[in-house]
């Protein structure tokens, strides 16, 4: 359970943590062909060695041993699934985001946003108001690769669903499988002063600023686990991208937020000041973009810069959009976990996306599938398998497993990069991304050829504010976030403290 955790700290050239104490998850919690178990509690282990080793740093006491609980873990990584509103889940992906059958294989679309939706309508020649039937009938025509070309031109998102070894036989999937988990590179420059040092342990990242430029999970969740610390994290959205309102109650937890729109002088001005005076800055904008321009051209001296992206900072992919789903997808995980192979889909095993009452829609057609959507006898549609034949609908991990990975992962970087900082006030910049994430988790150890059927970890495991039921933080010692999630956008655009 542990073998990511010593990979991140080879990778990082750091001491291996000592006395670290693994609960492992319940039977079927995060149950999956590949070992998401795995995944989920050596990223989280990486984090509370990096928060240890910044304790010890800056002369606070840390825990010994480190415990992980494997289903408070699960439950942090299941949040969107264990989302209460009014004692109600949440619906999950909207009805044009799931699998769909091509001429010649399946594609992953994401159309939870709705200028994703309208790019995917467009892209296929469809009205405005065209349903999940239209938009199967009409990739019915086409074939997978050339939809997925046409669609990173056109900027909307769709990905052909290929095995584990087309993925790394192509020259991003074999981009993807090199370099480090986590990549820290020292820059030239830093800090006049360094923060106060800390005193309580609990909150050893007390007087650091974080500036928050990321959306949807990933990033989000690596900015939570700042301010779980004690940092003070301000995330800065534009008003003309709404975020997906259970999303931001699952990963807003403990943080401010306001609106922006960075293409008006001013906001643009404000948003330059705000970089001006921070510790840390974390995006999650694509290479190319506005948002990440501007972090490069305004980069704070002795900052430290987190990113993390789809596909990569670099490679044949750096500048395509993509999300958790459809990294799975383009990586041969979906092709894995779906049909025959012994996996789960989206809706924890009926089809992949998830509907208001839990998982019964998220996209299916009236014919249980056969339209190009998706099957509800679990994978008898068509598919790939590694050999190329035909297993099945693909399918999904039982969670998004790659973002929230990820996110611990790249918080786990930055904690040890301000630990480093400590000594010189010197500048790094630490990147992830779910394609790195996706190849490790395809190449570890611990596969399963018939995996338990999915649980749901306890009810423990969360907390009640109001009436939203939210998961308690991955980090054992903390039974709750600072605070909730405040509403999207409410905040000045200042820090707090």
């Amino acid at each position: 359970m542990t073998d990511l955790l010593h990979r991140y700290q080879a990778d990082l050239g750091l001491a291996q943590a000592a006395d670290i104490t693994v609960r492992p998850v319940s039977e079927g919690v995060l149950s999956s062909t590949l070992p998401v178990a795995a995944l989920a509690v050596g990223a989280v282990a990486a984090l509370g060695s990096a928060v240890d080793r910044f304790r010890v740093a800056s002369g606070l006491t840390a825990p010994s041993p480190r415990v992980v609980v494997g289903d408070r873990v699960a439950a942090s990584f299941a949040g969107d699934r264990l989302l209460r509103i009014d004692g109600r889940p949440v619906a999950g992906f909207a009805a044009l985001s799931g699998f769909f059958r091509t001429a010649d294989g399946w594609v992953r679309t994401h159309a939870n946003y709705p200028h994703h939706r309208a790019r995917l309508l467009s892209l296929l020649e469809l009205a405005d108001d065209a349903d999940h039937t239209a938009v199967a009938a009409a990739l019915l025509r086409h074939e997978a690769l050339d939809v997925e070309e046409r669609a990173a031109e056109l900027g909307a998102i769709v990905v052909a669903v290929r095995t584990p070894d087309e993925w790394f036989g192509s020259a991003p999937g074999r981009f993807t499988r090199s370099g480090p988990i986590v990549s820290s590179t020292v820059r030239p420059d830093g800090l006049p002063s360094l923060p106060e040092p800390p005193t309580d342990p609990m909150r050893p990242l007390v007087g650091v600023r974080v500036l928050d430029l990321t959306r949807v999970i990933a990033g989000p969740v690596a900015t939570r686990d700042l301010a779980l610390l004690g940092a003070s994290v301000l995330r800065v959205d534009s008003p003309l991208l709404p975020e997906i309102e259970a999303q931001h109650l699952d990963t807003g937890a403990g943080k401010y937020s306001t609106l922006l729109d960075v293409l008006v002088d001013d906001d643009d001005e404000r948003l330059t000041a705000l970089m001006s005076s921070v510790d840390v800055v974390v995006g999650g904008y694509r290479p190319g973009s506005y948002i990440d321009d501007h972090l490069r051209a305004h980069r704070p001296s002795g900052a430290i810069i987190g990113t993390v992206s789809a596909w990569g900072g670099r490679g044949p992919w750096a500048r395509r959009r993509g999300f958790d789903s459809l990294v799975q997808a383009a990586s041969g995980i979906a092709n894995m976990c779906g049909g025959k192979a012994g996996g789960r889909s989206d809706d924890g095993g009926k089809a992949g996306g998830r509907s208001d009452d839990g998982g019964k829609a998220g996209g299916r057609s009236d014919d249980g599938g056969k339209a190009g959507g998706r099957s509800d006898d679990g994978g008898k549609a068509g598919g790939r398998s590694d050999d190329g034949g035909t297993t099945g609908v693909p399918g999904a991990l039982p969670v998004q497993a790659l973002d929230h990975a990820s996110g611990h992962l790249l918080a786990a970087g930055i904690v040890d990069a301000l630990t480093q900082r400590l000594d010189g006030g010197i500048g790094r910049t630490v990147s992830v991304s779910l394609a790195r994430t996706a190849a490790w988790l395809l190449d570890a150890d611990g596969r399963v050829d018939t995996p338990a059927d999915p649980v749901l970890p306890t009810d423990e495991h969360t907390v009640l504010h109001d009436d939203v039921r939210t998961a308690r933080p991955a980090l054992a010692e903390y039974d709750d976030h600072p605070f909730p999630a405040r509403p999207w956008g409410c905040d000045e655009p200042r820090f707090p403290s």
